[in-house]
């Protein structure tokens, strides 16, 4: 009975840290989306008459931010593609099993 509750607590943690994961990427995606946002009603208001908006200046912050916001997207939802669901608790188990026999 005591493995059964291990496992759940276990599972329990993966699950807390898996929500913790996604709720940092969204909140990330939303100030990105709202900050730019703001950026383009700014440069918008700051165009002289008959000048373009699609100016390299104007999407500095949008291109060097989207691509941190990339990356954090490739942390949170990638490893599960590459490594597998149970990549990580089955090399737990491998190293601590390999610790195991190198003090017997």
């Amino acid at each position: 009975m005591e493995s059964r509750k291990l496992g759940y607590q276990e599972r329990y943690q993966i699950a807390a840290k898996r929500v913790k994961q996604l709720k940092g990427f969204y909140t990330h995606a939303l100030i990105f989306m709202l900050v730019n946002l703001v950026f383009v009603f700014i440069n918008i208001d700051n165009l002289n008459e008959g000048e373009s908006y699609f100016q390299w200046r104007n999407f500095i912050t949008f291109s060097f931010w989207g691509i941190g916001l990339l990356a954090h997207a490739a942390s949170v939802f990638l490893p599960s593609l590459i490594f597998g669901k149970n990549w990580e608790n089955k090399k737990v188990e491998k190293l601590m099993e390999e610790e195991y026999q190198r003090w017997e």
